[in-house]
């Protein structure tokens, strides 16, 4: 199976800084997923990277997880999140991953 990757920063593209509250942005990662039917998981991460200008910048970043879904939902996806989150652009990764399930009942 095939786990994708969205990694959407926080900080607006024009102020770099981030204008909503964490929880709204994860409430439209919510609703885009579920708008679009797809089983999904997130994680909120901070991390940093360093703009072309060689300014530094630490935030926010929402890091959607998608396993085996299409490549043209991933993209619309993505779009969307690019969007809606005023983003120059977001990261997307895609792995190989070993999946499997396990059981259990107490009695």
């Amino acid at each position: 199976m095939i786990e994708t990757r969205i990694y959407v920063g926080l900080n607006d593209s024009v102020t770099k800084t981030q204008i909503f509250e964490t929880e709204k942005y994860i409430n439209v990662l919510r609703s885009v997923c579920i708008g679009y039917k797809i089983p999904f998981s997130f994680d909120v991460e901070e991390g940093g990277y360093i703009h072309e200008n060689g300014e530094y910048t630490r935030e926010t970043t929402l890091v959607l997880i998608l396993i085996d879904a299409e490549d043209d939902i991933i993209d619309d996806i993505a779009r969307d999140l690019c969007s809606f989150f005023h983003q120059e652009s977001v990261m997307i990764t895609k792995d190989r991953v070993r999946v499997y399930f396990i059981s259990e009942t107490l009695e």
